[in-house]
């Protein structure tokens, strides 16, 4: 388990095989609740190779010390990642 925002991956290791590759992180939020957002790849392992890139956001809880993670909303292609941006930037116009 983590003790530092820092210190949370999303990588994931199965077997000597990098399952869940972390390609990116940005930390949101810090503090007793940190919310994290990663960019990764899932290892296909029919095709043997990595898919395509996707996008998570993350709540973590500091409890004794620890990171632990609490939930989860997975953004599972660019197409849904760029209508968010949408909605995000449409709704912080609107409230201008």
């Amino acid at each position: 388990m983590a003790s530092t925002v820092d210190e949370i991956t999303i990588e994931y290791v199965d077997g000597g095989v990098v399952t869940v590759k972390q390609l990116d992180k940005v930390v949101l939020t810090k503090g007793a609740w940190a919310t994290i957002m990663f960019k990764y790849q899932d290892w296909d392992k029919r095709k043997e190779e990595y898919g395509p890139e996707k996008y998570s956001i993350r709540r973590y809880q500091k409890k004794n010390n620890e990171y632990r993670a609490k939930s989860k909303f997975n953004i599972s292609s660019k197409d849904q990642a760029q209508k968010i941006i949408e909605a995000l930037n449409h709704w912080i116009a609107d409230a201008e």
